[in-house]
């Protein structure tokens, strides 16, 4: 596994020339996936208020981190205050790391 300084360089804020600080201000989605299902079109038009979908993980697995729909990283499910948020645990260099 990598950490952020591998993947990013270990340079400091002042070795960065003035484009990279213009693409820091880039906003980028990140996407967390606990889990993932399948189901029939069928199954899922029977879905009502209270139906549970069962995902493929367990309680304690890994989330998967994406930015901007590549892997980057494992974490866990945390809660702050009353929202919920991703502790980043593991980074990774390439999502060929992560196939299953």
């Amino acid at each position: 596994m990598a950490n952020i300084d591998d993947l990013l360089g270990a340079s400091s804020s002042d070795d960065m020339s003035s484009d990279a600080f213009a693409i820091g201000d880039a906003p980028v989605e990140i996407k967390v996936v606990i889990g993932t299902a399948m189901l029939r079109v069928r199954d899922l038009l029977k879905l009502g208020r209270g139906a549970v979908v069962e995902l493929d993980r367990h309680l304690k697995d890994p989330t998967d981190v994406y930015v901007e729909g590549v892997l980057v990283a494992r974490g866990e499910v945390v809660i702050v205050d009353d929202k919920i948020g991703v502790t980043l645990t593991d980074f990774v260099k390439s999502s060929r790391e992560w196939k299953r």
